[in-house]
C-alpha cells in the first residue's frame, strides 16, 4: 500500500511555530517514526507553502498512490482551486489537522476540502496523521 502526505503552508516550521499548538517535534522528525510505525506500508511526503505546487502535488499522486492524506493548513479555509483539485481524484483523500481547529477562530471551522474526503483527523497532535494511515489499513 502507498500512501502520500501532503502538507501545506507554514507545516515545514513544526517545531518552531507555535509549540503550544503545534508541540516541538519538526514533521520530518516525526515522518521518520511513522514510517517506522507503519513498515508494511510505502509512505511518501510532499510540503509546499504554494497552493499551485500543492494543486500539482495532488494531481500527480493521484494516478501513483492508494491514498492521499493531505494538511492544507490554512488553505483548507480559503481554497476552492485544492477542494476541485480533490474532486477530481479518484484515490481516497483523508483531511488532517494538528490542532483541532474546532477550537479555535471560527474561520478555522469552514473547511472547503471536507465535503470531498473521505473523513477528517482533527486535534490528535501529530497522532492525527498516524490516525490517518490506521484509517487506510
Amino acid at each position: 500500500m502507498k500512501i502520500h502526505i501532503i502538507n501545506g503552508p507554514n507545516l515545514n516550521m513544526l517545531g518552531v511555530r507555535e509549540p503550544e499548538i503545534y508541540g516541538t517535534t519538526s514533521f520530518k522528525d516525526f515522518f521518520t517514526e511513522l514510517q517506522f510505525q507503519f513498515k508494511d506500508i510505502e509512505l511518501s511526503y510532499f510540503q509546499s507553502n504554494i497552493e499551485g505546487e500543492l494543486i500539482s502535488e495532488i494531481h500527480e499522486a493521484g494516478d501513483n498512490v492508494d491514498g492521499i492524506i493531505l494538511n492544507a493548513a490554512a488553505y483548507t479555509h480559503t481554497s476552492i482551486a485544492l477542494a476541485d483539485a480533490i474532486k477530481i481524484l479518484e484515490v481516497p483523500v483523508v483531511e488532517v489537522h494538528i490542532s483541532n481547529v474546532y477550537a479555535r477562530e471560527d474561520f478555522r471551522k469552514q473547511s472547503f476540502i471536507a465535503p470531498h474526503v473521505l473523513g477528517v483527523i482533527s486535534g490528535f497532535g501529530l497522532q492525527s496523521y498516524a490516525l490517518a494511515v490506521q484509517s487506510f489499513i
